[in-house]
């Protein structure tokens, strides 16, 4: 079925005479401004994103939970900046984000490092920066963070991740809950009990809690009142066998944005609500505090904060085939369709798809690069008249295509253009040919 005139994202709108509006403003003012692609994002959508996290979360958890954004999600200067205004926490998985966390002047204190293999080097650079905790994922990291520690007389905070067993009926790629993961010690397996021990006798270790996450684009509560009720059992099992009840759970993050029409969207507020009454509930009959709480959102805070608008280059029709219409960006600039087949809503700029249905044709919206997997949308419909030169806007990007942009085929990367309140500012410049050089002796 051919869907018009639906608005998935509520930053979006139509002008009078039918142009795509994306925080208030023209795509095509922007275009001209800024040139194709285009990365936009809504900095007001961000703000209200974080607000609606950490009311929620203190309301219902108490002062001592907390929220921290998955800086993996989408990671550039001003978004800490952003986090640091707001009161946000942040986790952080490498040596680079933490070095931007710290040029935006982000209180590192507040950053869990996460990262299921942090080298000697990341653990120095993290230690030499103040970086608060650090999540631990395997017992060869948890010695040699120790071994390093103890050489700076000091105790570092941890939080170990362990692995619940959980399957969130999501895309395999990105279900990290599962016993079978890369991620975390395994509660089935007596790994997590035993690692647990470890941290607890080492010199060097401050054991203050556990993490889990199970998984990305989760719709359902039901996956994370499934890991809560596995974890608490397991905080209260490390109690009565060990007499260490944790002071922090961090349930991580994961909860799904609307892509396309037929995903649902959540209400994020009722969510944690209830997730928040079930731990109490659970934790009380247990018999153990509730340890102060996290989650971890990172797509959820700036997925539907942005947008890529392109350029139309040739539009190929095989007769009996299919029809291709290429842009002058790509899996380069978006990556996650060659990577899982992940849906997108994409829409004309100028107009919206036509009344008439005969006017309108599915088509492939493919990239520039030089590979056949580099695909952004099969299926897609647009107006049977488009052409070279025509603007489409990709929606829904602000999460995963900066963060997993690349210089495929040599193409820069775009820049990125902050929109507040009307105003239109760049965060990032657009690579230049220079820059693709740059390092090159």
């Amino acid at each position: 079925m051919i869907t018009k005139n639906k608005m998935i994202c509520e930053n979006l709108d139509r002008a009078s005479d039918g142009e795509l509006t994306f925080a208030g403003v023209r795509l095509s003012t922007l275009a001209a401004r800024y040139g194709t692609p285009l990365y936009l994002y809504d900095e007001d959508r961000i703000r209200e994103r974080c607000r609606t996290y950490l009311t929620a979360i203190r309301e219902n958890f108490g002062e001592g939970a907390k929220a921290l954004y998955a800086s993996k999600a989408a990671c550039f200067k001003r978004l800490y900046e952003i986090m640091r205004e707001e009161g946000m926490g942040i986790d952080v998985v490498s040596s680079g984000e933490i070095y931007t966390a710290k040029r935006a002047g982000y209180p590192l204190e507040r950053a869990y490092f996460h990262s299921n293999n942090k080298t000697d080097a990341d653990i120095v650079y993290a230690m030499d920066n103040g970086v608060g905790y650090f999540v631990v994922d395997s017992t060869d990291e948890l010695l040699a963070i120790d071994e390093i520690a103890r050489e700076r007389g000091i105790r570092q905070r941890v939080l170990l991740r362990i692995t619940p067993g959980i399957d969130p009926h999501t895309y395999a790629a990105v279900a990290t809950g599962k016993v079978d993961s890369k991620f975390g010690s395994a509660i089935e397996t007596g790994q997590a009990d035993e690692i647990t021990a470890l941290a607890l006798s080492l010199g060097g270790i401050e054991l203050r809690g556990f993490h889990c996450h199970v998984g990305s684009q989760v719709f359902d509560s039901d996956v994370y009142l499934r890991a809560a009720e596995v974890m608490l059992d397991f905080v209260a099992n490390i109690y009565r066998t060990k007499g260490y009840l944790a002071d922090e759970l961090d349930i991580g993050g994961g909860y799904g944005v609307r892509y396309i029409e037929s995903q649902p969207e959540i209400d994020i507020a009722a969510n944690i609500k209830e997730v928040a009454d079930f731990m109490k509930s659970y934790a009380a009959s247990l018999g153990i505090a509730l340890p102060a709480v996290a989650f971890e959102p990172g797509r959820s805070i700036v997925a539907d904060a942005g947008l890529t608008v392109y350029t139309v280059g040739s539009v190929k029709r095989i007769p009996g085939y299919k029809s291709y219409v290429s842009v002058d960006g790509g899996m380069a600039d978006n990556p996650r369709f060659a990577l899982y087949g992940s849906p997108y809503t994409i829409l004309p700029v100028m107009h919206d798809l036509p009344e008439n249905s005969d006017e309108i044709e599915i088509c492939s919206v493919v990239g520039r690069c030089c590979e056949s997997g580099d695909i952004i949308q099969e299926n897609v419909p647009v107006p049977r008249n488009i052409k070279r030169g025509d603007l489409i806007a990709c929606l829904t990007t602000g999460a995963y295509h900066y963060s997993m942009a690349s210089n495929y085929n040599r193409l820069p990367k775009p820049p990125i253009v902050m929109l507040n309140g009307g105003r239109d500012y760049v965060a990032v410049r657009r690579e230049s040919f220079e820059d693709l050089s740059a390092q090159e002796v």
